[in-house]
């Protein structure tokens, strides 16, 4: 049985990372870690759990994206749009504190 757990955090939503304070907005959400075991190894000095949502992101004020597990992130409760220049590759406003996807799901 699956026991992953429900993301907290959705695609526009804005974030803080707890440990390396920045902020940014999510663009994709993965249920569980989906990188490279090499990868993990490099990149992530804490060792967050694989099996928790893992968030892709943009991150302000830099032209690259990030991927950080649920438990370094809170909410940022600024209200403030990021800097990015590929936010309007996913987003199509800013609007009441979040960006709004730039194409419909079905």
């Amino acid at each position: 049985m699956n026991m992953t757990k429900q993301a907290k955090f959705g695609v526009g939503q804005l974030v803080h990372h707890r440990l390396f304070d920045y902020r940014g907005v999510i663009v994709d959400v993965d249920p569980e870690f989906r990188l490279s075991d090499e990868w993990y190894q490099q990149m992530t000095q804490s060792r967050p759990p694989k099996d928790q949502p893992w968030y892709r992101i943009l991150v302000e004020d830099t032209e690259h994206q990030t991927y950080v597990a649920e438990k370094n992130l809170e909410e940022d409760d600024t209200g403030e749009p990021v800097t990015h220049n590929q936010l309007g590759s996913y987003f199509s406003e800013f609007k009441d504190g979040r960006y709004q996807w730039r194409f419909l799901m079905n």
